[in-house]
């Protein structure tokens, strides 16, 4: 009598989690490293930028109020570029900022997950060398995400005029507040984050698929595809859990520029506590997008040979859903 099958993987994003946690736990100093490194400047800044954003335009707002009050009646309505420019030079800089660490943080992340998850041992040196190599090929593939992004959103903003142009060349007189505009409005903005959330969540492996295969451009985009197959609501879930929390904290830290005249303790350890929380919730989603690639390849029977030839011995057990229905590959070695 022949054995049956085993069941198929049942994946949630607690399966997710747990194994995320269980491999940043076993190398708790080396993840903590990491997030001091990388992912706290980047939580700091994203905490504190809203409020020197605000800083800068009540300066900018209370200057230009000084400038207008100061000039003759009939003098030139002028103020000084400078307040406009030192917001636009600091937007830019958060910006570059941002990508600079959001990447090296990936990618050294990914990298000592997608270690840990084979139980081999992760180096400081290593992550951190890995992450400078895999930068600009996530750099690169991150432009052409974001390039046809913009292609989609372009291609339906255009798709938008042509009807609107095709009615009015139809001898229909549109209103901009009109029933009509106001209807194809809402369907084109919902179709295009429809769009965009699907590309999100086929996408979401690329990342990943650019550290551990060292591919760039499309092909990553490519092979994220493929093995998000069957598991989008896995990365639904994932992208609903980590978005929420993080966009609470994000509303949260928001509201620290209205104490800008009232800065005291209290306020520092807000800033504080909320960095520490922003700074667990990436750290979280990064593992466990790597450990999701390492279960879309096991549903593709592709983490079978790679475990049997890392560890070259007779049966391997996968750590799937914490031992609670066990997957053991079995290989035959012939002479």
């Amino acid at each position: 009598m022949s054995t049956p099958p085993p069941p198929p993987l049942q994946l949630d994003l607690c399966t997710v989690l747990s194994e995320s946690k269980r491999i940043i736990n076993a190398h708790s100093r080396h993840f903590l490293a990491l997030s001091v490194l990388f992912l706290l400047p980047l939580s700091f800044s994203l905490t504190v930028f809203p409020t020197l954003q605000l800083l800068l335009l009540s300066h900018s707002s209370t200057l230009n109020s000084k400038i207008f009050v100061s000039l003759p009646p009939d003098g030139d309505d002028q103020s000084s570029p400078l307040p406009s420019t030192t917001t636009l030079l600091l937007s830019l800089s958060f910006s570059l900022f941002f990508l600079l660490f959001s990447l090296l943080a990936t990618a050294s992340i990914t990298y000592s997950v997608f270690h840990g998850f084979y139980g081999r041992p992760v180096k400081l040196l290593s992550a951190v060398k890995s992450a400078l190599s895999r930068f600009f090929p996530l750099l690169l593939t991150v432009l052409f995400l974001q390039i046809i992004s913009i292609g989609v959103v372009f291609l339906f903003g255009s798709l938008y005029f042509l009807v609107v142009e095709a009615v009015q060349l139809a001898g229909f007189r549109l209103e901009p507040d009109s029933l009509f505009v106001a209807a194809l409005t809402g369907v084109v903005t919902f179709v295009v984050a429809l769009s965009l959330l699907f590309l999100q969540l086929v996408w979401c492996l690329a990342p990943v698929v650019v550290v551990v295969e060292g591919s760039w451009g499309m092909q990553p985009l490519k092979r994220s595809y493929y093995l998000m197959g069957g598991m989008r609501r896995v990365a639904l879930h994932l992208l609903l859990f980590f978005g929420f929390f993080t966009g609470v904290l994000l509303w949260a830290s928001s509201g620290f520029g209205s104490l800008i005249d009232g800065w005291d303790w209290a306020v520092v350890v807000q800033i504080v506590v909320t960095s520490a929380l922003l700074v667990l919730l990436f750290l979280y989603s990064v593992a466990a997008h790597a450990v999701l690639y390492m279960y879309c390849k096991a549903a593709r029977g592709e983490l079978a040979w790679e475990i049997a030839e890392e560890f070259a011995r007779e049966y391997v057990s996968l750590p799937f859903d914490d031992g609670k229905v066990p997957h053991l590959v079995s290989v035959a070695y012939y002479p």
